[in-house]
This record gives C-alpha cells, sequence and structure tokens, in this order.
C-alpha cells in the first residue's frame, strides 16, 4: 500500500558534526528566519524617519527571542505535557529533550513587547504592529524544520501528494501537515502582512490581523494534522492546536477595535488642540 504513494526523503538531520557540536538543519531553519527578521526590521527601522532605531531593534528582537525560548518551553509544558510536569517538575528545564509549543512562545513574544513598549515609551500596538509582519519568517522556517525532521506529520490520508515518514510507527500514508503550515502560516501569511504594511493603516491592524491569520490558519490546518497521541481529541472533534487558536482570531478582534479606540481618542485629541488655537 504505501509504494503507491510519496516516501519521505532521506534527510540526514545534522547538516554535519565536529566532535560533540552539530549543526542541525532545524536549528538551520531558525537561524535562517532570525537573520531574515532582523534584516527586514532594520530596513523597516531606516525608512521609519526617527521611529525606530537599528539599536531598538536589536533590543527588541533580543526581547522577543528570549520570550520564544522561554513561553515556547512553559507553554509546551503546560499546554501540552501537564501530566508529566506534575509528576516530574524538573522535565520543565529539560529543554534538551526537545517540546516548543508556538502558542506559548507567542505569549512570551507578548510579555516581551509589553516590556520593550514601557521602556521606550512606545504604544504596545504600535510595536506589536512593527513585529507582526516579522513572525511569519520565523514560522514558515521553523515547519520546514518539522518537515526534515519528519515530525508533526498529518493524519492518513489517500490524497496523490500523501507520504509515509519514518518516523511513524504505522508507516501509513499521512498529510505533510507540516507543509501546509509553512505555505498558510508562512508565505501567505507574511505576504498578507506586508502587503498590509506597505501603506499608512489604523493602529493595532498588523497585530489584529496576524493573530487573526495566524489562528484561522492554524484551526484549518488542525483538520489535517494528527493530533498529539497523548491528548487525542476534545469532545471528539477538537484539537488543543484549535483550542488554543480560537483565542488568537478573538484576540485580534480585540486588538483591532482598541487601536482603532486609541486612534479615534487621538484624532479627537489634536481636533480639539486645533480648535483652541484657533482661539
Amino acid at each position: 500500500m504505501t509504494d503507491t504513494f510519496i516516501q519521505f526523503p532521506q534527510i540526514d538531520p545534522i547538516i554535519f558534526s565536529i566532535g560533540p557540536i552539530a549543526l542541525r538543519w532545524y536549528g538551520m531553519m531558525y537561524l535562517i528566519g532570525f537573520v531574515a527578521a532582523i534584516f527586514i526590521a532594520n530596513k523597516e527601522a531606516d525608512k521609519s524617519n526617527g521611529l525606530w532605531t537599528r539599536d531598538q531593534v536589536s533590543d527588541l528582537l533580543f526581547y522577543s527571542f528570549l520570550g520564544v525560548i522561554l513561553g515556547g518551553r512553559v507553554g509546551y509544558v503546560f499546554f501540552y505535557q501537564f501530566d508529566y510536569f506534575i509528576a516530574e517538575p524538573l522535565y520543565l528545564f529539560k529543554i534538551w529533550e526537545g517540546g516548543m509549543s508556538f502558542h506559548g512562545g507567542l505569549l512570551g513574544v507578548i510579555t516581551a513587547i509589553f516590556i520593550f513598549a514601557r521602556k521606550t515609551n512606545k504604544h504596545f500596538l504600535a510595536v506589536g504592529d512593527f513585529v507582526a509582519p516579522l513572525v511569519p519568517i520565523g514560522l514558515g522556517m521553523g515547519r520546514i524544520g518539522n518537515f526534515i525532521n519528519a515530525e508533526l506529520w498529518g493524519r492518513e490520508t489517500d490524497v496523490p501528494w500523501a507520504m509515509v515518514f519514518p518516523t511513524d510507527s504505522l508507516q501509513v500514508p499521512r498529510h505533510p501537515s507540516q507543509l501546509y503550515e509553512f505555505f498558510l502560516e508562512g508565505l501567505v501569511l507574511f505576504a498578507i502582512l506586508y502587503a498590509l504594511t506597505r501603506k499608512p493603516r489604523m493602529l493595532g491592524l498588523a497585530s489584529g490581523v496576524f493573530l487573526m491569520g495566524y489562528g484561522g490558519f492554524r484551526m484549518i490546518v488542525e483538520l489535517f494534522r494528527e493530533p498529539d497521541s497523548h491528548l487525542g481529541f476534545y469532545f471528539d472533534f477538537i484539537s488543543m492546536g484549535q483550542i488554543l487558536s480560537l483565542p488568537m482570531v478573538l484576540g485580534g478582534i480585540a486588538l483591532m477595535y482598541w487601536g482603532y479606540v486609541a486612534q479615534s481618542s487621538q484624532s479627537i485629541g489634536a481636533n480639539n488642540k486645533a480648535v483652541k488655537g484657533a482661539k
């Protein structure tokens, strides 16, 4: 049966190693995403007429990097391995055993944005709007890393592009859901946000569209992605990924409403000052 479907290409997850030190494709993908984000962020700072500096970009990305790592690990343990954590609390610190959660990483980045905004006296939504177009780059590269590692594959299917993964004990053809996520959460979401930020826009719009876009795309991909074996489905039809993504969609709507109110207040304030000045 499996001969009629695509066999996963033989890809060594390690690019090269020197003694105990190894460079893995997974880490390389995130490194590429991080470097690309720095490049784009610096270009945007240079065009911001002094609103952003390259030093601020460096600080913001450093805070965000810490937020991704710490939040991603804590989120994975609490969202997906909480029972294991209760039995062995030190598991939280065993990062070398793997396990990161995007939703946890997102909470970490939001915390980093809040701290940075307070430190630099910038509006939280303005910082979020600056960061939002950068995130899909890392997301997309991370999904390529998942694919190379033959992990987080999809549900069993008979579509012509179904793939048999070597890490699957059942050896059945599955959706290459990592590639679906690369396309939707990486390429498509980046294209939407990049086009959106090319022209003046409402405060909070980019942040809101990112949350809504990722949440919506993730909920779609979860229809094809195999749920974690130890969690399965909740209520027999919804996965943990979908449960965690729904608040993102609602949060995106809330951010855009917040931005609309904040910008309207600023406009009213400016008009009042103009009227007083005319008097």
